[in-house]
């Protein structure tokens, strides 16, 4: 225990930190996202309709989790909390890259979900703890940020990777993430209020730890309208690989060049499209986001091209750009200081269980029908069934 007591380095920035291993995170998502649905079909002997119902078990892991562990950072601190995910997120792809078959799969996958379930939350919490309250949402848009430029790197990364074996980019992601947690060993300190070493331990645990946060009405219709954005993205994130190695032949290094592009345009437009957006309501801005994603579809349904592809891509972008500080923004300014993490943890974990039942839909009726669909009828399909 004497590791999670406090750090060999206590350094005074604890959401610099943050921003780090968001880049970490961004960097390790960036290089296995865009070949996962590749190296399941080409590598671990993995029927292709099975390759949504994997991306399932990984937020099936998170669901499992979220109602028992995933307001853990309230109570022991946020140190140890990120210390052992990130770290447990590493060995988990490391442990995946020895993965064959869809049963070993799906039981890596479901172990990274649970570590996973806390990962990104505590890291927001950290950011939200030691940042003014004026200034989260520029720094949850900092964050944005530094994922992009992980995930400018990442699809890079896994390009070079996948030369020797689609399965390295989990080999690597992996052992990037543990080094993350080496660093939060070493470097952070803890950044949880005095408020939260007194809470009342009977304090209310479940999903039902975020219904204060649905009982103002419009903020319940915005959440929810954010929560089915994720959904479609998600959706992107499963079908874009097959689509685009199926039925436009790309391969495998211009799918990450690909990836690479989108985030770079996150990277680079995030901050500048925060400010913009600054005076306007939030619900202008998740109806302008709902409206690049619908027409991104709209351009591969109509026109199925690599031009159309690589404009969806940037849509798709813009989609992302536009609602990704939202969530963290409004659940910090309704929770209080000793329970941020639970309530960050319930807003993510609302997220995993859209993305279980719903997100890998499209993956699977994708491969179902691809050898009997061609062109756009084969994407309107796996999207609309």
């Amino acid at each position: 225990m004497a590791l999670f007591a406090s750090p060999l380095v206590s350094y005074r920035k604890p959401h610099v930190l943050g921003f780090i291993l968001y880049f970490i995170v961004g960097l390790v998502d960036g290089a296995i996202v865009p070949f996962f649905p590749l190296w399941a079909q080409q590598s671990a002997a993995i029927p292709v309709e099975f390759i949504g119902l994997l991306f399932g078990c990984y937020a099936g892991g998170e669901l499992l989790a979220a109602p028992f562990i995933g307001g853990i950072a309230d109570r022991v601190g946020r140190r140890p909390v990120l210390i052992i995910s990130a770290t447990g997120v590493g060995a988990g792809f490391i442990a995946l890259f020895f993965a064959h078959g869809v049963f070993a799969a799906a039981a890596v996958l479901i172990v990274i979900g649970l570590f996973e379930s806390v990962l990104h939350p505590t890291i927001y919490t950290i950011v939200a703890d030691s940042t003014p309250a004026a200034e989260h949402r520029r720094q949850f848009s900092i964050m944005r940020v530094c994922s992009g430029a992980g995930a400018i790197a990442g699809p890079l990364l896994g390009t070079v990777l996948v030369q020797e074996g689609l399965g390295y980019v989990f080999l690597a992601g992996g052992s990037v993430l543990v080094a993350g947690g080496l660093m939060l060993a070493i470097c952070l300190s803890e950044t949880r209020s005095l408020a939260a070493d007194v809470e009342d331990e009977d304090g209310e645990e479940g999903f039902s730890a975020l219904l204060p946060a649905f009982r103002d009405s419009r903020l319940a219709v915005l959440l929810m309208w954010v929560l089915l954005l994720g959904v479609a993205g998600s959706w992107v994130e499963a079908v874009m690989p097959l689509y685009a190695s199926n039925q436009m032949g790309m391969s495998a290094a211009s799918i990450g060049y690909l990836f690479a592009f989108g985030a770079g345009i996150n990277t680079i437009g995030q901050l500048a499209l925060t400010k913009l957006f600054a005076r306007r309501s939030p619900l202008f801005i998740t109806l302008s986001a709902g409206s690049s994603l619908i027409t991104a579809f709209v351009l591969l349904l109509a026109y199925p091209h690599v031009v159309t592809l690589v404009m969806a891509v940037c849509l798709y972008s813009l989609s992302q750009m536009m609602t990704g500080p939202l969530i963290p923004t409004a659940v910090n300014k309704l929770a209080p200081a000793r329970l941020r993490a639970t309530y960050m943890a319930r807003a993510f974990g609302g997220e995993a269980i859209c993305r279980d039942r719903w997100g890998r839909l499209p993956a699977r009726h994708c491969s179902r029908f691809r050898l009997r669909c061609r062109g756009r009828w084969a994407f309107l399909w796996s999207c609309w069934r």
